[in-house]
Parts: C-alpha cells; sequence; structure tokens
C-alpha cells in the first residue's frame, strides 16, 4: 500500500472510531433542520416572498457542511501531532501534500454523505424543500466549500495544541459566521450592511451557491462567483495553512 493509501486509510479509521462524533457529525445539522423547519413552517419572507424553507435549508446545508471539514481536519492534526504520529511520518518519505490530500478525500466523503442525507430529509413532507433541476450546480460549489474550509481547519488543527483549544477556536470561527452568512436566518431579512458582510466570509459564498442551486436561481455565472469566492479563501488559508504546519509541538 503506498503512503497515501496508508494514511487516507489511517484517516477514515480515526473518523468512524468514535460513534458518538460521527453519530453528531451527521445529526447536528439534522437537528436544526427540524427545530427551524418546524418553526417557520409554511412561512414566508416578507422581502422575497419565498419560503423560509428555502433559505434554511441551503444555509443549514452549507453551515453543516463547512463545520465537519473544520472540526475533522483540525482535531485529527492536532492528535496525531499530540501523538507524535507526524513526527514519524516525517521520518519516512511521505511528503505533507500526501498527508493533506488523504484527509481532503475524507472530507469531500463526509460532506456528500452530509448533502445527500440532509437533502433527503428536507424534501419530506414536514418541511416540503422544493429542489429545482439546476440543482447539479450546488455540487461544484459543495466542492469548493469543503476545500476552502478545510483549509481554515488545517490552520487552526495545525496551531492549537489541545481538543479544548481546537473547540473554542473552532467555535469562535464557525458559529458567528454562520450567523452573519445567513445559514440561520434569511440574508434578504437582514439590513443591508449586514449582507455586504457576508460577501468577505467563505460561508456566505457557499450559501448563495447552493442556495441559488436549489432555487433554480443559479446560472453559470452566479455559480462561477460562489466557485471563485471560495477558490480565493482556499487559496489564502491553504498557503496559510502549509506556513504554519507543525510536524511536532515542539516545532
Amino acid at each position: 500500500m503506498s503512503a497515501y493509501g496508508a494514511l487516507t486509510a489511517a484517516s477514515y479509521r480515526a473518523s468512524v472510531r468514535d460513534r458518538t462524533t460521527v453519530f453528531f457529525t451527521f445529526a447536528f445539522p439534522l437537528i436544526f433542520l427540524v427545530v427551524f423547519g418546524l418553526i417557520f413552517r409554511g412561512k414566508t419572507v416578507e422581502e422575497s416572498g419565498r419560503g423560509y424553507i428555502d433559505y434554511i435549508a441551503p444555509g443549514v446545508l452549507s453551515w453543516g457542511v463547512g463545520n465537519a471539514a473544520v472540526f475533522g481536519v483540525a482535531f485529527t492534526l492536532m492528535q496525531w501531532r499530540r501523538d507524535d504520529l507526524l513526527r514519524l511520518v516525517r521520518m519516512t518519505p511521505t511528503p505533507l501534500t500526501s498527508v493533506l490530500a488523504s484527509r481532503y478525500v475524507i472530507a469531500l466523503v463526509i460532506g456528500a454523505v452530509q448533502a445527500a442525507l440532509f437533502i433527503g430529509v428536507a424534501l419530506l413532507p414536514p418541511f416540503g424543500l422544493r429542489v429545482d433541476a439546476t440543482w447539479p450546480l450546488a455540487l461544484p460549489v459543495l466542492v469548493c466549500g469543503i476545500t476552502a474550509f478545510l483549509a481554515i481547519g488545517m490552520v487552526i488543527g495545525s496551531r492549537a495544541d489541545t481538543p479544548e483549544a481546537v473547540a473554542a477556536v473552532a467555535n469562535c470561527v464557525m458559529v458567528p459566521m454562520a450567523f452573519l452568512s445567513g445559514s440561520f436566518y434569511p440574508l434578504d431579512a437582514m439590513p443591508s450592511w449586514l449582507q455586504s458582510v457576508s460577501k468577505v466570509l467563505p460561508l456566505g459564498y457557499l450559501n448563495d451557491g447552493i442556495s441559488k442551486a436549489v432555487s433554480g436561481r443559479a446560472d453559470l455565472a452566479s455559480t462561477a462567483v460562489a466557485c471563485g469566492g471560495l477558490a480565493v479563501f482556499a487559496l489564502v488559508f491553504g498557503v496559510l495553512a502549509l506556513k504554519t504546519f507543525r510536524w511536532s509541538n515542539e516545532s
């Protein structure tokens, strides 16, 4: 088995070993869907006339996918470095790109399963999400979003030395961003200056791209804008992650 294959298998085992974490990775976004879906059932956003579920479902899905990407890689890197696994890997010919690429594959798989499960539940009659034929345009946005948030998670995992530090930093990044990007509340109903703030946050581009694709408002231009914005964040935080990466807590 190649070094990349071995690291991917190790990343997979690390991801599924803790069944409680696996359960809540997929259940957490669904809990928000159930809560918000039932609270705003049958209601529409006055500014646009569209149903709340059309905003809430893509927004919560985006937040759930981004959250899983950030926390998953951040905890893995911190644990591997704390247990000296990364130092041992460094003593082999395995390049850093193989270490990060192995975790990237796992993040993509988790994101795909999350999206399929979430949309399947949102389509049920109690929630009534309607998915337009343009939904495939959400796929490149989803991949770019996972890439951007994985890069953010790599930065956090490279600097934090304890599980508590990872949780604190990641929550400080993800929770405010969720509200400022419209994951839990429609941006159309927010003040214009808050809508502008979402344009400088990666979750805003992920929300916007997936929401438009699912609701039939997307075209190639809007999808390119969402993917381009996420690609910029992925590049910036990817470079920062490579600069801050540590093989050992002593380095």
